[in-house]
């Protein structure tokens, strides 16, 4: 908050407090009326409430941000997109928005996540209405399967009770127990309301690298096929994905209710990426850094990146997560 008008509230309230002492009981009244109007708006104007002026939907934003930030992911881009805003801008909506993203590390999972964040919430991914869970940190002990479950039915109530536009990303759902994640089935099914409660509004998001191999086996055949990867589309990978991911054992969604119901909107894959996209990954993390991109640098930091299948180096093993901790290096 700019701290002239934060030093200039602060003294109308103060200032309010010092006159109640000199006037009368009813003047007294009506400037204590006042005080505690101005508290109020104080108040909001500090900390964060969940309407329109901490929580606005900017579909522009979204659409330059996928545009120019997510590299290598056409249909994750076109998808997200069109999901989210078409859900942003349905005043009623039947259901929660819920969205499965499924490829390897490094591709963009938890960073579009963010992205969609930055532009709902005011705060993006500091805003108390976004609610991030990962398995090994909330669900580490095998044991306390039950305990978990009763937890996040909770959490989830409270949280969408408190702000029916709240947000929750599941990362690490390939390491979650399964059947945990069945505890909120309803909370993502058509009910108007649960307990007077309705979930409707709220979005719910899911990381995985469950699927992800069939995603990269599917990549690689085009390419092999000399194929260019813009040619690929959801319907190429969206039924291999879904059931992939429903019969793997390993996987929070193995067998899963959200699956077998049809509550997961959308499975949205993640491409591998290819040199091409570390090198634009390296370019915008120095943009970001406020240095002036430069493409040697950015090179460089390419070829020291581990690319498979080991003869024809096609694929970054770890997509751009190691970017940045790279260009610390070489900068």
């Amino acid at each position: 908050m700019n701290a002239a008008r934060l030093h200039l509230l602060l003294h109308v309230f103060l200032s309010a407090g010092v006159l109640v002492h000199t006037f009368e009981p009813f003047t007294t009244t009506l400037l204590v009326g006042v005080s505690a109007a101005l508290g109020r708006t104080i108040y909001n104007y500090l900390h964060e409430s969940c309407d329109s002026k901490w929580i606005a939907f900017n579909a522009t934003g979204l659409e330059l941000d996928l545009q120019s930030k997510l590299f290598g992911q056409h249909i994750a881009s076109r998808i997200i997109l069109k999901a989210v805003t078409g859900f942003m801008n349905n005043n009623n909506p039947k259901k929660p928005l819920v969205l499965s993203l499924h490829g390897w590390t490094g591709t963009g999972k938890n960073f579009v996540s963010q992205l969609i964040a930055d532009n709902i919430y005011k705060e993006g991914m500091h805003s108390s209405f976004v609610h991030m869970f990962t398995s090994e940190l909330h669900f580490p002990h095998l044991s306390h399967f039950e305990t978990y479950q009763a937890q996040l039915q909770q959490w989830i109530k409270g949280n969408v009770t408190n702000c029916g536009h709240s947000m929750f990303i599941f990362d690490e759902m390939d390491k979650m127990q399964p059947g945990l994640i069945d505890s909120i089935k309803p909370y993502l099914d058509y009910y108007e309301k649960l307990d007077g409660v309705s979930y409707r509004k709220a979005i719910f998001i899911f990381l995985s690298n469950a699927g992800g191999d069939g995603i990269i086996q599917a990549a690689l055949d085009f390419w092999k096929a000399g194929r260019d990867r813009e040619e690929l589309e959801l319907k190429d990978l969206e039924t291999v994905l879904s059931v992939s991911v429903f019969n793997n054992k390993k996987s929070g969604l193995w067998h899963t209710s959200l699956i077998d119901k049809n509550l997961v909107d959308f499975f949205v894959p993640f491409l591998p990426l290819e040199y091409r996209h570390v090198v634009e990954c390296a370019m915008a993390d120095m943009e970001a850094r406020g240095v002036r991109p430069d493409r040697n640098v950015a090179d460089q930091v390419a070829k020291d990146v581990v690319y498979f299948p080991k003869t024809e180096r096609v694929f970054s093993v770890k997509g751009c997560k190691t970017i940045s901790s790279k260009l610390d290096y070489y900068t």
